[in-house]
């Protein structure tokens, strides 16, 4: 995404000796392999030794430059493969603290899920944004991967080289300040994505979003001094699975102030820049499948703008209207991601979707319950569908947590002089903006609300500071056992 972004090469597939100079990491699950692999006798009794009661640890270091990993099934509460993508992170540490530029993987053990979410925690632990910094950059090692296993073949390597890179993407994306990413430059970056991954992009401009019918989206670009655009991205291969599109909507503020319904304090404004994590969701799940060239027919629609305090933006108590035609009173302009994914969810009807999902940094209150440890997962889809859904969410550790969509909620939302209104009581928040969305689809949908998940303050494992791209994989994971799963 940048030029002065450094970042590992991709691996390198290889079944050679080992060279002495060489960072090794041995993945294996008891020490006979280890044997078997002709490594000297008094060395594995050392790691023997060394790993006896090491139920909570992975990594064993010993004296030169090698490194030795081990998984020991840890009985914290991470699932198997997330334990190993946390552990792989910590060798990562130790190989950027000591500057090995190049590590070869080799994968003793018989389970390719092991072998992946190995190689998968290093390369994400490796992610660094420094396009800004004016000095020399942080060098990130290991500089190259070399991989020899009997699990991992060429396909698979590359197949989770793209996830690590869609991953990547939407973190750059989040991590981009609004200075140097506005409404006009993410539908530009949206573009050259398409370009170099292969999937359609249309970029409407203010004049056509207008002629559209728009309104919500028109409603919150009023107090800004830059004009909205709506992104449309579509991947529709020859021999796709799906007649039907899979849409995804993703909320697209780069910046979000509150407009006049300001943000009370500067600490809660300061990583703003983040309220178009959802859109990064959808660029980069668009780049992320047409690199894969999965078999699958895909829409992306994004509407973007900021959300500021300008002289002729919208007040609280306003009435406006929407693409569906229906008024809504705007309580308070801050909220106002459900005012522009209104327009967006409306207009996916056109498509007669198979499946509408729509990724939002929408509401505190999803963050207030589940914190940063998943996201909420609402919406009308089938029951198949969301436990599948969550499946992938386990997969990845990307977490979902259904919250229920009551009629009370939707009660909330009706309007006292217009159709609807855009706040509800406050209790139940995220459920009661999941059901003003409701209101603008006719489709099965799944609403994501990534509020409490799509940013860190704290670096934690295989997940730098800042944006952290939660969505990418889980998608990616949930598409490719749609198209695995055919008609």
């Amino acid at each position: 995404m940048g030029s002065k972004d450094k970042k590992p090469k991709k691996h390198k597939r290889e079944e050679a000796t080992p060279a002495e100079s060489e960072s090794i990491l041995f993945l294996f699950s008891n020490t006979a392999e280890l044997k078997d692999a002709g490594l000297d006798e008094e060395l594995v009794t050392h790691i023997e030794k060394r790993t006896a009661d090491a139920e909570n640890s992975y990594s064993v270091h010993l004296p030169g430059s090698s490194m030795f990993f081990e998984y020991c099934g840890s009985k914290s509460g991470y699932t198997e493969l997330e334990r190993l993508r946390k552990a792989a992170a910590a060798v990562q540490q130790q190989i950027q603290q000591r500057k090995l530029r190049t590590l070869r993987l080799c994968d003793l053990q018989k389970n390719e899920d092991y072998a992946a979410s190995v190689y998968e925690g290093l390369r994400l632990a490796a992610y660094r944004f420094q396009r800004h910094k004016t000095g020399k950059t942080e060098t990130v090692y290991p500089e190259e991967i070399l991989v020899d296993s009997k699990q991992l073949d060429g396909k698979t390597l590359q197949a989770l080289d793209m996830t690590v890179e869609a991953t990547m993407i939407a973190r750059d994306l989040v991590n981009e300040p609004s200075s140097h990413l506005d409404a006009a430059a993410l539908g530009e970056a949206f573009a050259k994505l398409g370009a170099e991954y292969g999937f359609d992009v249309d970029i409407w401009n203010k004049s056509k979003i207008t002629s559209q019918k728009f309104y919500g989206l028109l409603a919150v670009n009023k107090g800004s001094q830059k004009p909205p655009v709506f992104a449309i991205m579509e991947y529709k291969p020859a021999g796709a699975v799906n007649k039907k599109p899979i849409v995804l909507v993703g909320k697209g503020v780069v910046f979000d102030t509150g407009g006049l319904s300001l943000k009370p304090t500067p600490q809660s404004m300061d990583y703003m820049k983040c309220d178009m994590a959802g859109a990064a969701v959808v660029g980069a799940v668009m780049s992320g499948a047409a690199g894969l060239k999965m078999p699958l027919y895909i829409v992306g629609l994004v509407p973007i703008t900021d959300n500021r305090p300008g002289e002729d933006a919208i007040c609280p108590g306003d009435i406006i209207s929407t693409h569906k035609g229906l008024s809504v009173e705007v309580l308070n302009t801050d909220a106002e991601g459900r005012l522009i994914l209104a327009d967006a969810l409306s207009y996916a009807s056109r498509y007669n979707p198979e499946l509408v999902f729509d990724f939002a940094t929408l509401t505190g209150a999803a963050a207030r319950a589940l914190g940063s440890y998943g996201s909420a997962m609402m919406g009308n889809a089938s029951d198949e569908i969301k436990g599948t859904l969550r499946d992938c969410g386990e997969a990845t550790y990307e977490r979902l947590a259904e919250l229920p969509l009551w009629e009370e909620y939707a009660d909330e939302m009706k309007g006292d002089i217009s159709d609807l209104k855009n706040l509800g009581k406050g209790e139940g928040g995220a459920q009661s903006a999941a059901m003003f969305l409701r209101s603008f689809t006719d489709y099965p949908w799944l609403h994501l609300d990534i509020a409490g998940t799509a940013f860190t303050h704290t670096a934690s494992g295989y997940t730098s500071k800042g944006g952290t791209g939660v969505g990418v994989r889980l998608m990616l994971e949930y598409l490719k056992r749609r198209a695995q799963h055919g008609k």
